[in-house]
This record gives structure tokens, C-alpha cells and sequence, in this order.
């Protein structure tokens, strides 16, 4: 996923507070200093000069000095991980952020300047199938949908039309009901995964034959243009381009997206389906 590259910078901003693994650092607290760049696109308000079309710095300034205060960490990573997620979700103009927590009087028994944690941390585009074929099947995708739309960490940005597909795989069943949503998460792939599951065990997602029935299935497609291949979780999806009951709710929803192993858009996918 591209994100806008303009830049705000905040440098040095020093604020008092409690964080730290030992009792007397979170009782008697001490100066940190932050770093921070936010990146968000400043086209329009550098065109319009309004202030409502930008993030401002001194909102961010304010916001840092407030949540890091009211909070108490013993991980410097734990505050910067914290921190930055409670950022991009108090400004919805933020893409990304980069935030450094400097440490200048860390209990270290040794001559330094300083130390820190620097974390860049982002919101990620990915895209979702959905399919049911057992019960009310309509109901299922839109009690998926509305649990996503639900969670913080994740921004429903549109959904495709529900189609009535043939089962996949040669295993006897009902037809589904299969969709397709994009998205935007900070969940990192995996988190994502285990988010997704567990609105799966919601619709109580039993999996005891391979592309057999199921209440509720979400898959994974697209995660911004990341090829990944663990144990748990390949993406793209492996099969994709082999769905006509994928590619057709992709093709509404984003028909020039390229798949990144392929190098070929959705609607040329599913162009090249038997019955494309």
C-alpha cells in the first residue's frame, strides 16, 4: 500500500511521566523526550490553507503529552507500541507514524547520552472474501460485516454484492452465498487472521471437510502488496485466481488491482476463467 509521503515533524518534545520496570521510576517518574513524523497527505490544506485539512501538530503535541502521562508502562516498546495505535486512531487524517520515546535518565550504571524505541507504525489496505452456505446465509455475512465494522483496529471501506455461487471442490452441498469487502486494519497479517477467526467462532465455524459447508468462512486475499507464506497464512489467498466466486465481487470492488505474483489485474483474472 502506498502512503501519502508528506511529512509533520515533531522534534524533542519533552514530557514527564512514569514508565519504566523499576518501582521508583513509575512512583517518582521522569523526563522522556519524543520524536515523532507523521505522515498524512498536506496537498489540500497547503492549497486551501485551512486547518481542518491537516493533522495539527500542536493537537498531536498535546495528545502525546496527555496519554502518556495518564498511562504507565514498564517497556519502553510497550508505550511506543500504545502510543502510536492510540495516534492513528485519534487522527483519521494519519496514515503512518514514526514515534521515537528517548529515555535520558535510564537506569543504566554506565556513561550514555541517551536511549530509545522507534516504531513506524500504519494502517494497512487488505481485502476479504466472505462466503456461508449453511443456515441463514444472508445473515451471516452481514453479522460478519457489522463485527469487523465493529473493531477499531479495522475500517470497512466497502463491501461487494452478495452472489449466489456454486460450491467449490467437488464436495456435495448447498450453493453459497460469497462476497468480497475492502478494508483497512493495523492489525499486523497474522492479527488479522486471528480477528477474522474469531468472528468465524461467533457463527460457531466448524472445519471438518476440506472446502466442505461451513456457517461462515473469511479469507484473507490482498494485505497491501505483501507476498507471505507461513504455515498459518499464505497471501495472496493461494487460489484466487482460480474463483470466479472471488474475482467477481474483486472485479466491483477494486478491478485494476494487480495481483503482485501474477502481475495481472482482477478483471483480467477473471477474464481468464473457462467462463470468463
Amino acid at each position: 500500500m502506498e502512503f501519502d509521503r508528506d511529512e509533520i515533524r515533531i522534534r524533542g518534545l519533552r514530557i514527564f511521566a512514569h514508565h519504566g520496570v523499576l518501582e521508583e521510576e513509575t512512583r517518582l517518574g521522569q523526563t522522556f523526550i519524543i520524536n515523532a513524523t507523521l505522515f498524512s497527505s498536506t496537498r489540500k490544506s497547503g492549497c486551501g490553507d485551512n486547518l481542518e485539512d491537516t493533522v495539527s501538530y500542536a493537537d498531536v503535541c498535546l495528545f502525546l503529552t496527555d496519554y502518556l502521562q495518564k498511562n504507565t508502562w514498564k517497556l519502553l516498546e510497550a508505550a511506543a507500541e500504545h502510543t502510536c495505535e492510540a495516534l492513528l486512531l485519534a487522527f483519521p487524517l494519519l496514515r503512518q507514524v514514526e514515534l521515537e520515546i528517548q529515555k535520558p535518565s535510564a537506569p543504566i550504571p554506565l556513561p550514555f547520552d541517551t536511549v530509545s524505541v522507534c516504531i513506524r507504525r500504519s494502517w494497512h489496505k487488505a481485502f476479504v472474501a466472505l462466503g456461508s452456505n449453511l443456515g441463514d446465509r444472508q445473515a451471516y455475512l452481514d453479522g460478519a460485516v457489522e463485527a469487523l465494522r465493529a473493531n477499531p483496529l479495522i475500517r470497512v471501506r466497502q463491501v461487494s454484492t452478495y452472489l449466489i455461487t456454486k460450491p467449490y471442490g467437488g464436495v456435495e452441498q448447498r450453493d453459497f452465498l460469497n462476497a468480497a469487502m475492502e478494508i483497512e486494519t493495523l492489525y499486523e497479517p497474522e492479527e488479522l487472521l486471528d480477528a477474522l477467526q474469531a468472528v468465524e467462532q461467533t457463527a460457531k465455524r466448524e472445519r471438518l471437510v476440506h472446502w466442505g459447508p461451513r456457517t461462515l468462512d473469511l479469507d484473507i486475499l490482498f494485505y497491501d502488496d505483501l507476498v507471505l507464506d507461513r504455515d498459518r497464512l499464505v497471501i495472496p489467498h493461494p487460489d484466487l485466481q482460480n474463483r470466479d466466486f472471488v474475482l467477481k465481487p474483486m472485479t466491483q470492488l477494486a478491478p485494476r488491482l494487480v495481483h503482485p505474483i501474477f502481475n495481472k489485474t482482477m478483471q483480467d483474472l477473471l477474464k481468464a476463467l473457462p467462463d470468463g
